[in-house]
């Protein structure tokens, strides 16, 4: 919900030139190379600017008086030029190609940096279909136009100026009647304005919806075949792009506008330079006077030419409004606050995601407190108030309560997904806060209720929290999680591709894999968060036995639905609505016959 809010949050009904000089900055990150793309572009104008000057010299010189003295020099002048044009042509196109792409480059890296830099509360409440939009179809609009508009902007610039300058030299008179029709370009030009802007935001708006509808079809292929929703998804997902099709025509037939004006007008002004310049050489007496054949074909050249820039410049205005979204969309990705930062301080001392400073780390010895800590995700829905908790070093504590009793929002919290919203929580007697996120997380090992894998190799997976991992590391930690046997049976072993997601493996095995992930990485803290839901009776009970000993001299956090899998752990806690009704080992809550008895009691019989 909240992505389609932020989508509806742009409400600019102009150009918004500040956010595009922002954008701007990225091409004057290369200045060397942008700068030789102006100086050819430069050079492109004035070469242009002169080939009206070889026709009115040619005509007065060569033409009417029908003599052929000095066109030999003339010709080599002309064909000069020519070749020079086009080898100016070449070498803009294809720098301006390269800074393209380095555009692109450095906006997807600054793009994905900040993502990385994200908490687990933006993730929570932004949709992959969104994000996959502006870091994809997004950027890649506004790097080409930002590329791209910087040619055509310093060309028409120049051409526009350089084509006044020789029109005034002229004749300054028939210079004035051609310009009078820039007055009305420019006020039909911001009539259309608003309405090209509002619908390209509309359009793009439509885009990210199919986008994210795209993203769920595909992830959601499974469910959809079982619950046959094949249909009805189909019919959803017109709806949307049935709205994309008539908005997206409705900014392109106003787009459609622009050109047609500038043509028309262009036309008109040529037609008057036309008219006055005929008369003026048919009547000598006429209010403008000095004017040759020559002259007239020029000036008709140049009143023609004025307008094509005209029609860049146009051409670029309309990009803008209908890219304007699009730059809103990316810089508001950038802008995006983050929720747990690291002070300044901190900061400096152990350094930040991207330049971690190791050297001052304290190594984790895994004593955890939570001191009078409130905690939400809404401000009017608490889901810890005044809680207190304190895990000692070495530790194996477990959490158990039905869904929603705030058991995952403890282990967040733990690992500094989120922040609490009172109180604070001490790692090794310090608050969490005065030493950096990497620093803690860097001792962490999580093993998530539903495993994700990436593409690669299993070995790859397996050695991903810690690259500089040897096979026999690789190999060691999966044989501690039971996951070698299988593993072996693939076809090629630890190098078979795993697909997508972990897509050509088992929901257990890809947990497997994850287990022994976390393992290779050798944290100081284990969290396990429902971690042995996806596996068989047999396999959990292997995996227990293998893990006893590789959790030993650990801080473990076990969150568990299967009781089961925590009858081992030191301390079993039942939380009940954010608070603990509960402590004890697993005998001594049993022999109690309270909440913790009902629950085992209740999963007994049901497994029974």
């Amino acid at each position: 919900m909240s992505a389609y809010l932020e989508e509806q949050d742009f409400t600019a009904k102009k150009v918004d030139y500040s956010l595009w000089s922002r954008l701007a900055r990225y091409a004057l990150r290369h200045r060397a190379l942008l700068g030789l793309i102006v100086a050819s572009l430069i050079l492109v104008a004035l070469i242009d600017t002169a080939y009206p000057l070889f026709t009115k010299y040619a005509l007065d010189h060569f033409v009417i008086p029908r003599s052929t003295d000095g066109l030999t020099p003339f010709a080599f002048l002309y064909f000069g030029s020519v070749l020079m044009q086009g080898s100016l042509t070449f070498f803009f196109i294809s720098r301006t190609g390269r800074l393209e792409m380095k555009i692109a480059y450095d906006i997807r890296q600054d793009a994905y940096r900040k993502l990385q830099e994200q908490s687990f509360a933006y993730y929570d409440n932004t949709s992959v279909g969104y994000l996959l939009a502006r870091m994809v179809s997004d950027i890649a609009n506004l790097s080409d136009l930002i590329a791209w508009s910087v040619v055509d902007v310093v060309w028409a610039g120049f051409y526009i100026l350089s084509n006044l300058v020789v029109m005034f030299v002229i004749n300054w008179r028939l210079a004035l009647i051609v310009v009078t029709v820039v007055a009305p370009m420019v006020i039909a030009a911001r009539f259309l304005q608003r309405r090209i802007l509002k619908y390209q935001r509309e359009s793009r708006r439509q885009n990210s919806i199919i986008t994210g509808a795209f993203n769920e079809g595909i992830m959601g292929a499974m469910t959809t075949k079982t619950l046959v929703r094949e249909a009805e998804n189909q019919r959803e997902f017109e709806v949307e792009t049935t709205k994309m099709r008539r908005v997206s025509v409705k900014a392109a037939l106003f787009s459609a506008c622009f050109f047609p004006l500038i043509i028309s007008l262009g036309a008109i002004g040529t037609g008057m330079a036309l008219y006055f310049g005929t008369n003026s050489i048919l009547n000598p007496d006429y209010f403008i006077a000095g004017i040759t054949v020559g002259t007239l074909v020029a000036f008709i050249v140049y009143a023609s030419n004025l307008f094509d820039p005209i029609h860049h410049l146009a051409h670029i205005w309309g990009e803008l409004q209908g890219a304007q979204a699009s730059a809103e969309r990316v810089l508001a990705l950038m802008d995006a606050p983050i929720a747990i930062v690291d002070s300044p301080e901190v900061t400096a001392h152990y350094g930040d995601v991207m330049h971690a400073k190791r050297e001052n780390w304290e190594q984790v010895k895994g004593d955890i407190t939570f001191e009078n800590v409130d905690f939400s995700y809404k401000p009017d829905e608490p889901i810890l108030r005044d809680f207190n908790l304190h895990i000692r070093q070495g530790e194996t504590v477990a959490l158990v309560g039905e869904t929603g009793a705030g058991k995952s929002t403890i282990v967040n919290l733990i690992c500094r997904f989120y922040e609490p919203t009172g109180g604070r929580i001490l790692i090794d007697g310090r608050d969490s806060r005065e030493r950096s996120q990497l620093w803690l997380q860097s001792s962490l090992g999580y093993v998530l209720q539903t495993p994700h894998l990436f593409s690669g190799t299993v070995a790859d997976n397996i050695r991903f929290g810690n690259p500089s991992a040897s096979d026999e590391e690789v190999r060691r930690a999966a044989e501690l999680v039971s996951a070698h046997s299988f593993i072996e049976k693939l076809e090629q072993g630890y190098d078979t591709q795993v697909g997508e997601g972990g897509i050509r493996l088992s929901t257990g095995q890809k947990q497997l894999i994850s287990f022994a992930r976390v393992i290779c990485a050798n944290p100081r803290i284990f969290v396990l968060d429902e971690a042995t839901s996806s596996i068989d009776t047999e396999t959990e009970l292997l995996l227990q036995d293998a893990t006893r000993e590789v959790l030993r001299g650990r801080t473990n956090v076990i969150v568990a639905h299967r009781l089961s899998t925590v009858r081992h752990a030191d301390r079993i806690l039942v939380i009940h609505k954010g608070e603990i009704v509960e402590s004890g080992s697993h005998e001594e809550l049993l022999a109690r016959g309270a909440q913790y008895y009902q629950l085992y009691m209740q999963q007994f019989m049901y497994d029974v």
